[in-house]
């Protein structure tokens, strides 16, 4: 089981028909859509496929689950080695959780830039730059449930005040987080609503389309295939995120995926092989990348010719990926992911004043782990 976007669904297609000339073995592959693929249970999907793609902040909840298989297996302690070593920034460590390695990334993302090449000069660099073009109309930021929490996550990290990802410590502390949710509803306000229902796929149709007045969206999780000319009507280009401070493209929301073996599939071991095999360097940069995939491996993103069919798509956005910061993965973040995303958005429609709603994150983000017990906290990574 993979999502439902030529990204997610159509390198595994390609790969999988490899790998079936290669060993024999058949892998049919199903899709959901994206906003399934961020909230749908893991533990349901593991129990009807041998191979699901997750994200990162599910390992938690699947460790107490028990519904994948650990990857760490004996004796291919070199193969991982290699993985780790071509690992973009955290993309190998995010799905490691409890001594065990439950993921191998195969797609590498963050929240990047994105802009239209054809009427604009070049990507803004300061977050100032990008609100003189949300004022004139050109902007759109995905705002639906998860994106709008990714957004606050991203602005606190780019303001060298990253959130919490586990129980010593609020999620936001009090003047961070009134000075991320002040900058959100600034450009919130100028921006289209409807954007509170956009998610990145979204918010990229709409800037690809013949007519487009969207010139760019500063914070979205990058999708290559828009850089590739003939995808869409208007090919986007993709930039570092614009700077809210003087560090530079740091602290964005890491994204991405992984390829994950059912703890309860019949055939285990053929399945751990293929995920070893398509997480490789050789396929990463060959057949998964030429396919429309998006790789999760570091080889891919140097590569001359990877990078000349995407508009550059991988060199441009790199020190963004090498500088992402991992989300909390503990059981019980999903719940929070989403109930602190609505509460974002709730006072964005509604004007709410910043402290209550960060009160109300750092409750719900408290109230995420698991009870505390004799004064000491529990969960958290």
């Amino acid at each position: 089981m993979t999502w439902s976007h030529p990204r997610g669904y159509d390198p595994m297609v390609a790969c999988s028909s490899l790998w079936e000339q290669k060993t024999g073995v058949a892998i049919e592959w199903d899709k959901r859509s994206l906003q399934d693929f961020e909230s749908f249970p893991v533990e349901e999907l593991a129990r009807a496929y041998d191979l699901i793609v997750i994200d990162h902040p599910h390992v938690g909840q699947i460790t107490a689950e028990h519904c994948l298989a650990p990857l760490d297996v004996s004796g291919r302690e070199a193969d991982r080695a290699a993985l780790k070593d071509g690992s973009l920034g955290q993309s190998y460590p995010s799905y490691t959780w409890q001594g065990h390695q439950w993921a191998f990334p195969i797609d590498a993302a963050s929240q990047v830039q994105a802009w239209r090449p054809d009427w604009l000069d070049a990507a803004p660099t300061r977050w100032s730059e990008v609100l003189d073009l949300a004022r004139r109309g050109h902007v759109l930021l995905p705002l639906r449930p998860p994106h709008s929490l990714m957004t606050l996550y991203t602005l606190a990290g780019n303001l060298g005040k990253p959130c919490a990802t586990d129980a010593s410590r609020d999620l936001i502390d009090l003047a961070t987080g009134k000075q991320v949710f002040e900058m959100m509803r600034e450009i919130a306000d100028v921006i289209d609503p409807a954007c509170l229902g956009m998610d990145p796929i979204a918010v990229s149709e709409d800037m690809a389309a013949s007519g487009s007045r969207t010139l760019c969206a500063p914070l979205i999780y990058g999708y290559v295939s828009y850089a590739i000319a003939g995808f869409r009507p208007a090919p986007l280009a993709f930039a570092n995120i614009p700077a809210a401070r003087d560090a530079g493209p740091v602290g964005s929301a890491l994204g991405g995926t992984g390829i994950a073996v059912s703890a309860f599939s019949g055939a285990k071991h053929a399945a751990i092989d293929f995920a070893y095999w398509i997480a490789s360097d050789d396929v990463q940069r060959g057949p998964y990348a030429a396919a429309g995939g998006q790789p999760g491996h570091a080889s891919a993103w140097e590569d001359q010719a990877v990078n000349a069919a995407t508009g550059n798509f991988y060199k441009a956005t790199r020190a963004t990926l090498d500088g992402a910061w991992v989300r909390p993965r503990h059981d019980g973040y999903m719940a929070f992911q989403q109930n602190a995303s609505d509460r974002i958005n709730l006072g964005l429609v509604e004007r709410h004043a910043a402290a209550p709603v960060i009160a109300d994150l750092n409750r719900l983000f408290r109230d995420s782990f698991p009870a505390r017990v004799s004064g000491a906290a529990g969960g958290g990574a």
